[in-house]
């Protein structure tokens, strides 16, 4: 792995993560066009790629995420501010049941299998043109909506399924704001990233070596500028209804990694 890598695979991760276009299935693709195995060392960097993108996240949305812990910790505490935590934290129940019930299972669909990347990333395609031509009813996320929209993301640990795109997506045809379906389907992610990333370096088989560290560096700064950047334009795609340009493109991957397995 060397410093190219590192920025190739930060920006993909920074882009990816938040555009509908799976990150997963991007960086199964790139290890494969890059020759990469995911060793120990890789997985080190996988990790703080991930942890680059969920600091973009509380860079974006910081005075949000400020005013829910004020309110919330607030000796008159704020019962919409409460009810936005409890209902994150609802979403969050699917994939963990299924994170920790699937585990060995899960970790065989990440091994290069550009096949089944195909076909999740035709199935992202979709969800997105479906969800295009959904005209937002404007409702809130319910605790109910919070818990469907969790399933979603659970779906999406297959490798392939944009969890962005198929977190908003549901939102959106469940009839949520399209800014709200945004911002809750990325502040939900933000816990889930941070409990992979302890449960990774508690129980990983992580190889570190001291020259590995401006490579690291490196890859989460690329992915963290990235990040940022995505994770704004995601927003203003969504409220513009153009999600069909990121459809095409899942298609055309799609298609791509099915036929020629790249």
């Amino acid at each position: 792995m060397d410093f190219i890598e590192a920025i190739i695979l930060g920006i993909i991760q920074g882009l990816t993560e938040f555009l509908p276009i799976s990150s997963s299935g991007h960086l199964e693709i790139a290890n494969k066009l890059l020759n990469n195995k995911i060793g120990s060392e890789n997985l080190l960097l996988i990790i703080v790629l991930h942890f680059g993108t969920a600091v973009s996240t509380l860079i974006v949305f910081k005075q949000d995420i400020m005013n829910i812990i004020h309110e919330f910790v607030n000796v008159k505490r704020n019962e919409k501010s409460s009810s936005f935590v409890l209902k994150i934290i609802y979403s969050m129940i699917p994939v963990v049941i299924v994170g920790l019930v699937f585990e060995e299972q899960i970790q065989n669909l990440f091994k290069g299998n550009l096949i089944l990347v195909g076909f999740m990333l035709i199935i992202t395609g979709l969800l997105l043109f479906l969800t295009d031509s959904q005209k937002s009813i404007k409702k809130n996320v319910s605790t109910k909506n919070a818990i469907i929209i969790g399933v979603s993301q659970a779906i999406a640990i297959l490798p392939g399924i944009s969890r962005s795109g198929a977190t908003i997506s549901t939102a959106v045809l469940l009839g949520i704001k399209k800014n709200q379906a945004a911002k809750f389907s990325f502040l939900m992610v933000v816990p889930i990233i941070i409990g992979k990333i302890i449960k990774d370096l508690a129980t990983g088989d992580i190889s570190y070596k001291e020259e590995m560290f401006p490579i690291l560096i490196i890859g989460f700064l690329s992915s963290l500028i990235t990040g940022i950047i995505a994770c704004k334009l995601m927003i203003k795609i969504v409220e513009n209804s153009k999600l069909k340009y990121f459809s095409i493109y899942c298609f055309l991957i799609g298609i791509i990694c099915i036929t020629t397995q790249i």
